[in-house]
């Protein structure tokens, strides 16, 4: 074989590219990655990928799990940033690309409140900056295996959500399924992948004695899942999902959100959210359970 083919990849190295707007989370990402024993390098030439992973094949202790930080930086290479994905799966590499986003409100109060200038355009508005970086980021975007929307979290939740989704080995293929509450007055969560409104259930709201609480509470959980319709709603979700979860295993998911829905987010949702996840991991799925309006 001539020496300029590259070297054979091990099979087993975990890859995971970690992209997506300035502001979004990506720093975090990659300090969780590092805890979680990732050997991690940001912004690495897009060229160099497939040439560090050789090195790292040919190491004494071999790498086995790395993590590449890529964005806007690259300007240029990003142009080859298609190819080497390309490249890397067909050499059998188990690449994951996270891309994180948030909205421009939210991307706009984070820069304001670090006072850091927009990497996007220098010296411009950070508003053009972001533009700038999602017209450019597009097609990274359109390549990620998941999207991660970081507007609604805090730094130490984003940092529980991705430990939740990284730290799973990976020796057998895995899903892990987010299960989310929410609140529609807050808006919906744009990174569900279903969504199912709860509305139509009788509202603890409107009994004086539940009101200040939430749904993760015995009382007010007892209220909303011993009503017939909530069982029956239940049920048909839970048949729909038993359905469809090995389903998106099969065709290569990694990551599922089921989004649970009602008025304010603190009590209907966040009771049925409990409960399905509970389901969920009864059948031996890795569940995650966020409820992201229940404190609003």
């Amino acid at each position: 074989m001539p020496d300029s083919d590259p070297a054979p990849q091990p099979e087993g190295r975990q890859v995971v590219i970690v992209t997506g707007l300035s502001g979004a989370g990506k720093s975090t990402a990659i300090h969780v990655l590092e805890d979680l024993g990732f050997y991690c390098i940001d912004n690495l030439p897009v060229a160099l990928i497939s040439r560090f992973l050789e090195l790292c094949a040919n190491c004494e202790e071999p790498i086995t799990r790395v993590a590449f930080g890529i964005d806007q930086r690259e300007r240029m290479s990003l142009r080859n940033y298609p190819n080497v994905l390309a490249e890397l799966r067909q050499r059998g590499q188990r690449v994951e690309v996270l891309y994180f986003e948030a909205t421009d409100a939210i991307l706009t109060q984070r820069f304001s409140e670090t006072r850091r200038p927009h990497p996007g355009v220098r010296g411009g508005s950070v508003a053009a900056g972001i533009q700038f970086e999602r017209e450019h980021l597009a097609e990274l975007r359109q390549s990620a295996d998941q999207i991660i929307d970081t507007s609604t979290y805090t730094v130490h939740e984003l940092r529980e959500q991705l430990r939740h989704r990284l730290a799973t080995p990976h020796a057998q293929p895995t899903l892990l399924v987010t299960v989310q509450s929410f609140g529609y007055k807050h808006g919906v969560p744009i990174d569900a992948d279903l969504m199912f409104d709860l509305r139509f259930l009788a509202n603890p709201f409107f009994v004086e004695d539940l009101r200040p609480k939430t749904g993760k509470e015995a009382d007010v959980a007892a209220y909303v899942l011993q009503r017939p319709e909530a069982e029956t709603f239940l049920t048909q979700v839970s048949a729909l999902l038993q359905t469809t979860l090995p389903l998106y295993l099969r065709e290569g998911k990694s990551y599922l959100t089921v989004a649970i829905g009602c008025t304010g987010g603190r009590h209907r949702s966040v009771a049925v959210a409990e409960e399905l996840g509970h389901r969920i991991a009864g059948w031996g799925y890795t569940v995650h359970v966020r409820h992201r309006d229940v404190h609003r």
